[in-house]
């Protein structure tokens, strides 16, 4: 039975609920959507022993504070935030226990961007295009605000365990496939790409993010007549200045900026989670070697291996004198006195 599990006691900018998003809507001029790291909700999937991730709350480069109405466990994952229950810490990549009317504080993500708490609950939000993601610039879901409850069903309570989360938040290198507009770039342009040292810009968001350089910009060859055409999530588009913008999540589905290629899906969450300055290099791989990465992908099986049992600090355990913390104890009235 769905009941009130969550109230948002200091909503901040971009709070959302999103999920894995919605497949089979780019005809309808509806992107994806769903949540910007997609691979933070398969790890709270693993933490929290689902075979399948669930919808989450997203914290887009700030914190905020939410209320637990009852007693529920939840998944941190994402962006590394500051997470307090009173004077309590919770440690990031993990699952906790929380009590009714536990007061959950996060701060800004001290490393990456996007941040996700998810429930160990079945939400009741509304589902659009099998999705209950929120996907507000098209009409879809809403902002979290401040007094809003989430209602859902919990589930029994987890373990307690962490997760070793796989790295993405400090950048790297992003690979991509060529697509029909690569040859639009010369081949000392597209030299010239692979070698240089790109960092993220402060100009993103759920629809995008742009990378700044230095040095000429990468303008296309014959490009005169490119009409628009179908975008998708992933697409780096080369600006009417010459600079690389990565399509995101929420991006649009028609677009007419000429595209070198396209970042493969694993690949998207380090741009997600790259802080304006984070150094970003792109590598063109072949389809190939995408196939194989498409052909074993993350999943919450494949991340079991980096679960372990989270141990408690005692004295964050305020109901530790009802705990048996010694096994075998005697009276000390038995045989040993004889």
């Amino acid at each position: 039975m769905s009941v009130p599990i969550i109230e948002i006691i200091r909503a901040t900018v971009g709070l959302s609920i999103q999920d894995m998003g919605r497949t089979g809507t780019t005809a309808i001029g509806l992107s994806q959507g769903g949540a910007m790291d997609k691979l933070a909700l398969i790890e709270a999937a693993a933490l929290l022993g689902k075979t399948h991730p669930s919808p989450a709350i997203e914290f887009m480069g700030v914190g905020g504070s939410l209320r637990v109405l009852c007693d529920m466990a939840v998944a941190l994952t994402g962006g590394e935030m500051t997470a307090k229950v009173g004077d309590r810490l919770l440690q990031w990549n993990a699952t906790h226990t929380m009590n009714a009317g536990d007061i959950l504080e996060l701060s800004a993500p001290k490393s990456g961007v996007y941040a996700y708490v998810t429930p160990h609950a079945e939400l009741a939000t509304p589902r659009v295009f099998d999705s209950q993601s929120s996907h507000v610039s098209a009409g879809v879901g809403h902002w979290l605000q401040s007094g809003d409850i989430v209602n859902g069903t919990p589930m029994a309570l987890a373990r307690s365990l962490k997760i070793r989360a796989i790295d993405r938040l400090g950048g790297g290198t992003v690979r991509y496939l060529a697509g029909s507009q690569t040859d639009l770039f010369s081949g000392a342009d597209l030299k010239r790409f692979h070698a240089t040292p790109f960092r993220a810009s402060h100009i993103a968001n759920r629809r995008g993010v742009k990378v700044d350089f230095d040095g000429a910009p990468f303008t296309p060859q014959n490009a005169h007549g490119i009409v628009s055409d179908i975008i998708v999530t992933g697409d780096i588009q080369m600006t009417g200045d010459g600079e690389p913008y990565i399509l995101m999540s929420e991006c649009q589905t028609m677009g007419g900026y000429p595209r070198i290629g396209t970042v493969i899906p694993a690949d998207l969450p380090i741009l997600a989670q790259a802080k304006a300055g984070t150094p970003i290099r792109f590598e063109q791989i072949t389809l190939e070697q995408a196939d194989t990465i498409v052909a074993d992908p993350i999943t919450t099986m494949s991340l079991s291996t980096r679960l372990s049992t989270l141990i408690r600090d005692p004295s964050e355990i305020s109901d530790l004198l009802s705990y048996q913390l010694i096994s075998g104890a005697v009276t000390g009235n038995d045989d040993a006195a004889k």
